[in-house]
C-alpha cells in the first residue's frame, strides 16, 4: 500500500475494482503497509468494530474470525505500547468466542495474520528461528502461541513467506496429530496454513530442508479457499494458477466433545496427584 507515497497501492486497488465491487473481502496489515505508521493501510479500508483496520474480529456461519496485526511486533518505531493493548484485547474477544453458548453457535475460531509462527524457508525470516516474536513475544511477554491454544483457536492462517506450506497440528515446536492415521481429526493444538504465494515482485521464497511440522510444502502461484460445512467439518484446499488445478487440500473435523491438549494434561496430572495420595 505505501510504495510511490501509496501510488502503487491505489493501482492495486483500482485492479481490484471489479472484484471488490461483488465481493466481500477482509483486510489484514503486512510488512509493505509499514510506512508513516501504517497510514495508507488505515485508510484506504472499513473494516468492521475496529477504527483503524488493525485488529477486529467477525462472526460469519459457524466460524469466529479474527484478524491482527503480526506487525506490531516489528515496527517497534511505532510504540510498545500497541503490543500489549493488542495482546489484551485478543484475550477479551477470544474470552467471549469461547463462552459456551457462542461457541456452541460458532465453534471454529479461525485468525489471520501476516507473519507466520513457523516456516521451512530459505530467507531466514523470523519463523525460521526458534524464538519467532510473534510466537513467543518480546523478552517473553505477549507471545501468542500459548494464548490462542488456551482458548481453542482451531486455524491459523498467515502470510509473508511467498510460498505454501501446510503444517501438521503443532504447539510448541512439537506435533501433536490427531493420530497417525488421521492427523487433522480432533487434532488437540491449532493447525497453521502459510499461504503467501498469491504474487509478489520479489518472486518465490525457496525451502529449505523440510521440517517435522511440514506437511505439504509448494512453490506455485496460488491461493487458498477455506469451507467450513458444519460444526465438526472444514475444508481447505490451495488452487495452483501455475497448473490451473487443485493441488493440495484437507478436511479439519473436530468432534466437539474432543478435550484441548491442556485439559488432558492437566486431568492426567489430577490423577498422579491422586494416586500419590492414596
Amino acid at each position: 500500500m505505501d510504495t510511490d507515497e501509496g501510488r502503487i497501492g491505489d493501482e492495486f486497488l483500482r485492479q481490484m475494482e471489479q472484484v471488490a465491487a461483488y465481493v466481500p473481502y477482509m483486510v489484514t496489515p503486512g510488512n509493505h503497509d509499514a510506512k508513516y505508521n501504517f497510514s495508507h493501510y488505515k485508510n484506504r479500508f472499513t473494516m468492521p468494530r475496529s477504527s483503524d483496520n488493525m485488529i477486529y474480529s467477525w462472526n460469519i456461519g459457524r466460524a469466529h474470525i479474527i484478524s491482527f496485526s503480526t506487525e506490531f511486533y516489528y515496527f517497534l518505531q511505532y510504540g510498545f505500547t500497541q503490543i500489549r493493548s493488542q495482546y489484551e484485547w485478543l484475550e477479551r474477544d477470544l474470552q467471549e468466542a469461547s463462552k459456551q453458548e457462542n461457541r456452541e453457535q460458532r465453534p471454529w475460531i479461525i485468525s489471520l495474520g501476516h507473519r507466520p509462527m513457523y516456516c521451512s524457508n530459505t530467507d531466514q525470516d523470523d519463523c525460521t528461528y526458534v524464538r519467532d516474536r510473534v510466537r513467543k513475544g518480546l523478552l517473553g511477554f505477549y507471545g501468542l502461541e500459548e494464548l490462542f491454544h488456551k482458548y481453542g483457536v482451531d486455524l491459523e492462517l498467515w502470510a509473508h513467506e511467498h510460498s505454501y506450506e501446510r503444517l501438521w497440528p503443532i504447539y510448541d515446536r512439537t506435533v501433536y496429530n490427531g493420530s497417525e492415521e488421521e492427523p487433522y481429526v480432533n487434532p488437540k493444538v491449532p493447525v497453521h496454513v502459510v499461504t503467501g504465494a498469491s504474487g509478489c515482485s520479489e518472486k518465490h521464497d525457496g525451502f529449505g530442508p523440510a521440517m517435522p511440522w511440514s506437511a505439504v510444502r509448494c512453490s506455485d502461484y496460488s491461493y487458498s479457499r477455506v469451507t467450513v460445512y458444519n460444526t465438526t467439518h472444514l475444508y481447505m484446499d490451495l488452487y495452483s494458477v501455475d497448473q490451473n488445478a487443485t493441488v493440495d487440500k484437507f478436511w479439519l473435523i473436530k468432534e466437539r466433545n474432543s478435550l484441548p491438549l491442556t485439559r488432558i494434561i492437566s486431568m492426567a496430572e489430577a490423577w498422579k496427584q491422586k494416586r500419590e495420595i492414596l
